[in-house]
């Protein structure tokens, strides 16, 4: 087993479920002591189980992180608890699937406090601690639709690009004050999470992934990679950078397409269900664990993922000839009207892309 991280401290917020609480289990088997960050005391406690059975130490810290003076207290008890704080993983979201005419004030709002200030309260905690010792890792969880955004997402969509943003600017300011505090991005595809199960959906259909579907182990192996090694950003699955190289060259295409491909294919032919419980304003009172409903539909490997984390010159020219051949295809194809069994646009376009 390896133990890179043995001894280490990191806190991980979301860690109740979903990608964090796949982050979690990863990082207790590489030997490290976790906190426990997130609002649902009983997938925390879910999570401090598996951390304990896996030979390591947890500390539960039940917080709100759209809120700076929770995020600084558990910051505070953490330390206390299990030592320095060497690596913050922010991956706190929240969302809901709603054309932006429907939603209300303050459900944007509440979806930017949690999952754009979350993440700067977070970063501010770490900094607090790292840069007085000069040294520490803070990694940002982010997302394919911080590059390119699609409709019914406004609101996460705009958090995920402000996250980008800002996690430049603070990279920024490092370097300028010759600090050793690292911070990297690790921007993620469609994931079978929790989310799928709990997110608050106001339009008629059930939500589902489209595309390539990826489990939440996968992505937990991109964040311990980001942590254990010098990158700057972290991508996992193609059609992550597809998202990133499409933007860049044929927005205008892009938008005529998401219009129809990530509408239409967001969801599912049965009816949602009005009543079903969701965790915008408060969490489910149970722990659901990490996975969501699309385990037959899912992957664990990751092609993109592999060539990363072994990568040499001639992975990257490989890399960089089939982005060019699949922005190739993308680009002869913008003429034809949108359709369902567009492939290589539809793995694109995830519902989210958490």
């Amino acid at each position: 087993m390896d133990q890179s991280l043995k001894g280490k401290v990191v806190v991980v917020t979301g860690a109740s479920g979903g990608v964090g609480r796949a982050t979690v289990r990863l990082l207790a088997r590489r030997g490290a002591n976790i906190g426990l960050l997130a609002r649902g005391v009983e997938g925390l406690e879910g999570a401090k189980r598996e951390v304990e059975k896996l030979g390591a130490r947890a500390v539960v810290c039940p917080m709100d992180v759209s809120r700076a003076d929770e995020m600084e207290s558990a910051a505070q008890t953490v330390e206390r608890e299990l030592g320095a704080i060497d690596v913050w993983v922010n991956n706190a979201m929240v969302s809901m699937y709603s054309k932006f005419m429907d939603m209300e004030a303050d459900e944007f709002k509440h979806i930017v406090e949690v999952t754009f200030l979350g993440q700067v309260y977070g970063t501010k905690a770490a900094l607090r601690r790292m840069i007085p010792r000069n040294r520490g890792v803070i990694i940002q969880v982010g997302s394919a639709l911080a590059y390119r955004s699609i409709p019914l997402q406004s609101a996460y969509c705009a958090s995920k690009h402000g996250i980008e943003g800002f996690t430049e600017s603070i990279r920024s300011e490092l370097m300028h004050d010759d600090i050793n505090v690292r911070i990297s991005m690790v921007n993620l595809p469609g994931v079978n999470t929790t989310q799928f199960t709990w997110t608050k959906n106001k339009m008629p259909n059930k939500p589902r992934p489209t595309g390539t579907i990826y489990q939440p182990e996968l992505a937990a192996e991109a964040i311990v990679f980001a942590i254990e090694n010098e990158r700057r950003q972290v991508f996992l699955g193609y059609p992550t950078l597809e998202a990133v190289i499409g933007e860049k060259f044929i927005p205008g295409v892009l938008d005529k397409y998401l219009a129809h491909a990530a509408w239409e294919g967001a969801f599912l032919p049965e009816p949602a269900n009005p009543d079903k419980e969701d965790n915008f304003w408060k969490p489910v009172p149970r722990d659901l664990g990490s996975h969501g409903p699309f385990d037959a539909q899912s992957t664990n490997h990751s092609l993109q993922l592999w060539a990363t984390r072994h990568r040499n010159g001639l992975l990257a020219l490989a890399g960089a000839g089939l982005a060019a051949l699949g922005l190739g295809l993308l680009t002869r194809r913008s003429n034809a009207a949108p359709s369902a069994g567009a492939p290589s646009l539809r793995r694109m376009v995830h519902t989210f892309a958490r």
